[in-house]
């Protein structure tokens, strides 16, 4: 989905998306939100519920943030399409389904950033061995 150009960016926009963030992001989260502003007003009312508690908990870099919305969007439009209830989608515990469908994105979750620096500091101060695994310092 990615239509970026080749050209390098002006010294304008590389200072733009350093201040503001990236363009191309901003261009996919509002596709997002008109995706989202599409959707029946009891699936639309379900997602901003599940955005907002993404919005705490879940990925906290653009491209994983914005992936995970994108599949967010998919399953509400085609659960709509489908006319599968909002509890059929997210059970009988949506904490269940909300942490579920957040581990399939644990790029930038700082919890996962947290529970790595965590382990790899008590594996060093246990004296094991760290330069194999995986490091967040």
């Amino acid at each position: 989905m990615t239509g970026e150009s080749t050209e390098p960016k002006s010294r304008y926009l590389q200072y733009l998306e350093v201040v503001t963030g990236s363009l191309e992001e901003k261009k996919r989260y509002r596709q997002y939100k008109a995706r989202i502003k599409r959707l029946p007003e009891n699936y639309r009312t379900a997602v901003e519920a599940l955005e907002r508690y993404l919005m705490h908990f879940g990925p906290g870099d653009g491209a994983g943030a914005m992936t995970m919305y994108e599949d967010l969007a998919e399953l509400f439009e085609q659960s709509a399409a489908d006319g599968t209830p909002i509890r059929d989608v997210f059970g009988e515990d949506p904490i269940e389904f909300v942490e579920a469908f957040m581990a399939n994105y644990p790029l930038g979750q700082y919890r996962t950033r947290e529970r790595d620096r965590f382990t790899g500091a008590i594996a060093r101060a246990a004296g094991e061995d760290t330069a194999t695994s995986t490091r967040h310092a």
